[in-house]
């Protein structure tokens, strides 16, 4: 089960496991309290076999940060599992945590 969100509308920091149902029941679209979101950050970690060349031909532009970005309104980012070590990984969700205003925020891990 998910957290309640903080004071600042955001989850707890740390990185939390939730199932689509329990998304797309809590939140819809976007993890915060904010009634008018900016924007949608997305992280993609791969399988460690995934071949973009693979992909549907529809998918491609999740894979593109500036198609995903003018198409959707969306920052994605991808990476395979295994591309960055441990440590690098840990250091990248924690960045990756931070807001622009220097707090630090939760994020969701689909599982």
């Amino acid at each position: 089960m998910l957290p309640a969100l903080n004071e600042n509308g955001d989850l707890p920091p740390g990185v939390h496991a939730a199932g689509w149902p329990e998304i797309g029941l809590r939140f819809g679209s976007f993890v915060s309290a904010a009634p008018a979101p900016r924007d949608v950050d997305l992280i993609l970690i791969m399988r460690q076999e995934f071949r973009l060349e693979d992909c549907p031909r529809e998918t491609l532009t999740l894979f593109s940060h500036a198609d995903a970005e003018a198409r959707y309104g969306a920052s994605v980012f991808w990476l395979r599992e295994g591309m960055l070590p441990g440590a690098a990984m840990r250091e990248f969700l924690r960045v990756w945590q931070t807001k622009r205003d220097g707090t630090v925020r939760g994020i969701l891990e689909v599982a």
